[in-house]
């Protein structure tokens, strides 16, 4: 081979080992992506359940059965019906 023919194959070489490099650099980098994304879903359904207990711990907490004792044990009652008044609030076009 002639010199410039040498050259020719060792640019080739360098070529395809760069474009080579650039694709390891790129797989790794996806790999690296896709276990970042499986750590972060994994990390949202956690996140979704830990949600659906707390609002089911909310409404249980909101029941009557749960108030109702809890208010009697300040001393407080369920109103009676003559114990009940209603407010009403004049509109805002009434003068």
């Amino acid at each position: 081979m002639t010199p410039r023919g040498r050259s020719w194959v060792l640019l080739w070489l360098l070529f395809a080992l760069g474009i080579l490099t650039w694709i390891v650099a790129r797989q790794t980098s996806s790999h690296v992506t896709a276990t970042r994304l499986n750590e972060l879903r994994e990390q949202r359904t956690t996140l979704e359940a830990r949600r659906a207990e707390l609002l089911q711990r909310i409404r249980r907490g909101e029941s009557r059965a749960v108030l109702v004792p809890k208010a009697e044990s300040l001393g407080l009652h369920l109103p009676r019906d003559s114990e009940m008044v209603r407010i009403t609030v004049p509109d805002a076009g009434d003068p």
